[in-house]
């Protein structure tokens, strides 16, 4: 446990943030996952609806900092193509 004052705040600050991060992190890894599910289900109407609903998520995550520019961007990149795959 810290002793000085500025530490002790900081472990509420990281404690806040935790919770705001988890809730970002869970948000976009559930509808990845979901339209992962769609895609090896080869139904594509399903895949591309999530896969908006992801999109969305992933860049929400990028803009509070949760996942990195480039990150958030490949993942994006590889849900597109696998969606696409399935559309053929």
């Amino acid at each position: 446990m810290p002793i000085k004052d500025s530490a002790k705040k900081y472990m509420r600050v990281t404690a806040r943030k935790t919770v705001k991060n988890k809730k970002v992190k869970g948000t976009y890894r559930s509808a990845v996952k979901k339209t992962r599910e769609a895609i090896s289900n080869k139904d594509f109407k399903t895949a591309s609806e999530w896969l908006k609903k992801s999109i969305k998520a992933l860049d929400k995550a990028v803009q509070k900092k949760v996942l990195k520019k480039n990150t958030g961007s490949r993942y994006k990149s590889r849900l597109n193509k696998s969606v696409k795959n399935i559309a053929k």
